[in-house]
């Protein structure tokens, strides 16, 4: 059995997708003994640098008022509470082998989280995917392809629950796309109006190979 502890990183942001994200990080640490858990909150905002530089109580955010900013310390009690209230829950923590470890960092959260994993030499980094797409996923970014990106070492991105995930909208067939097909025995694909979008048809089909001047297999008509 080794004595080196298999260390996993695991940032949170105290959301739903990062609890899910802890636990997966926990279940895959509790594989290996001994492990180490070590569990990161990235912050921007909330260190008081001195007096002349300290951070105000409350910063002016649009459309929500002044919102409070907790300082370092208050950011630290307040992950030690996160975590004393997730081992609490876990019946088979004592036993498990596994020692946690907070982290309170100041940084951008995707460096903060890849930083601290190069550091503590980690075996694995776990992180929470909030599923967003298209507008939100620019405007908010993704700390998870950030980790991805920036890790040194395998990173688990944990997905979130299924019925978080908004579904598509799919809309059903064009009708006058149909009719085309039924009218034509599906030599034509689409009506005139989407024919234009989708171009012209090719059909693909295995070719003799046998005295053909090349090998490719492939036929275009």
């Amino acid at each position: 059995m080794s004595t080196q502890p298999y260390v996993v990183v695991v940032g949170t942001d105290y959301s739903a997708h990062a609890e899910r994200a802890l636990r997966v990080a926990y279940e895959q640490a509790r594989t290996h003994t001994p492990a180490e858990l070590h569990v990161c909150h990235v912050s921007m905002i909330g260190a008081p640098i001195g007096p002349e530089l300290a951070m105000p109580s409350a910063l002016p955010i649009g459309g929500l008022g002044a919102v409070p900013v907790l300082s370092l310390d208050e950011q630290k009690d307040q992950l030690v509470q996160h975590l004393d209230t997730f081992i609490a829950s876990l019946p088979d923590f004592r036993g498990s082998g596994v020692r946690v470890f907070s982290h309170v960092l100041l940084d951008v959260p995707p460096f903060g989280v890849t930083r601290l994993a190069v550091q503590l030499e980690a075996d694995l980094v776990v992180v929470g995917s909030h599923g967003r797409h298209g507008v939100a996923r620019w405007l908010l970014g993704s700390v998870a392809e950030g980790v991805v990106r920036q890790a040194t070492c395998p990173v688990l991105v944990v997905p979130p629950e299924p019925q978080a995930l908004s579904a598509p909208t799919i809309e059903p067939a064009c009708p006058n796309c149909v009719k085309a097909r039924q009218a034509s025995g599906n030599r034509e694909l689409w009506c005139e109006q989407h024919r234009e979008r989708h171009g012209r048809r090719h059909t693909y089909h295995q070719g003799d190979r046998v005295g053909a001047e090349t090998n490719l297999p492939l036929v275009v008509r």
